[in-house]
């Protein structure tokens, strides 16, 4: 058995108190956020709150839960979400699929078409132009339908799709399958690994943008919760909302002396983040496997 020198362990023992530090120094600035949101606001506008709440409160979350737009923001998000998620997965995939055929004519000029537009757009102005001139200003689709395709996610739908082997389609259509019916029934089937993994990727993408909001969308009714959470941040929304309260619930407030703004906006900030990292978790395990079996290049 061979045995590590001195310098090896110490390297080793470097490695791990660098990388903890590092997690730490990650992690902490979330943790504190939520620590400050179940601390009183004007508890927490003392300083020193570090690792847990001196003065534990619900009322932060009581305001947000109580906003008419924050709740309406976070249902237009999810919605937006899940419904841009699977259109897109579906979207793309189905592109892929088509792609990875060798005998599509033309493949090579479509895929030089594909390439250039991940490094070159028409820009904001242009951009605008058409959707408006699609009629999607206002609308819930303008978070839909410009987000259907991915090149990158479709160059790695079609690499992975080349790796499957061809005797299933074979077989398949030799059972009187068609294309659609191989896709959907074959080839869909096993690329659980990185439809979760690219999922996941869309998924985040479409819960944590803004921008689109802020140019696309003037009807508040319309905003999803990450553009909400920005007016906050950059406004005075936050101190709206407490004003905003009734008056027996501001005449509690004021007694408790338990809200501030900060606390409230880390309240929000909490309630914005946490949806989509609590999925996290779940499709962790498909991450490793299914951007490497899409990442291979002939």
């Amino acid at each position: 058995m061979i045995r590590d020198s001195i310098g090896d362990r110490l390297f080793t023992a470097f490695i791990y108190v660098f990388l903890t530090l590092l997690a730490f120094s990650t992690f902490y600035p979330f943790w504190n956020s939520i620590v400050i949101s179940f601390n009183t606001g004007m508890d927490t506008s003392k300083g020193g709150i570090t690792f847990w709440p001196r003065e534990f409160t619900l009322e932060n979350y009581k305001i947000v839960f109580e906003d008419s737009r924050l709740m309406n923001g976070f249902m237009i998000a999810a919605l937006r979400t899940v419904i841009g998620t699977i259109s897109a997965i579906l979207a793309t995939s189905i592109f892929a699929y088509g792609m990875s055929k060798r005998e599509l004519m033309g493949r090579k000029y479509y895929m030089i078409m594909c390439i250039v537009t991940m490094y070159f757009g028409g820009g904001l102005i242009p951009t605008y132009m058409l959707i408006k001139g699609l009629g999607l200003f206002n609308s819930f689709w303008v978070f839909i339908i410009p987000a259907l395709i991915s090149v990158w996610n479709m160059i790695i739908f079609r690499t992975f799709f080349q790796g499957l082997p061809q005797g299933l389609e074979e077989s398949a259509k030799i059972d009187g399958c068609g294309n659609w019916g191989t896709f959907f029934r074959i080839v869909l089937p096993l690329s659980g690994p990185v439809i979760a993994t690219l999922a996941l990727f869309t998924a985040i993408a479409h819960w944590n943008e803004w921008f689109v909001a802020s140019i696309y969308i003037t009807n508040e009714n319309l905003l999803p919760i990450q553009t909400v959470l920005r007016q906050i941040l950059f406004s005075n929304i936050a101190s709206e909302q407490i004003s905003n309260l009734d008056a027996g619930a501001l005449a509690r407030l004021n007694a408790a002396k338990t809200i501030t703004s900060k606390s409230l906006t880390m309240a929000t900030i909490m309630v914005a983040t946490l949806p989509i990292v609590c999925v996290y978790p779940f499709l962790q395990k498909y991450f490793v496997k299914g951007v490497l079996v899409g990442s291979l290049k002939e």
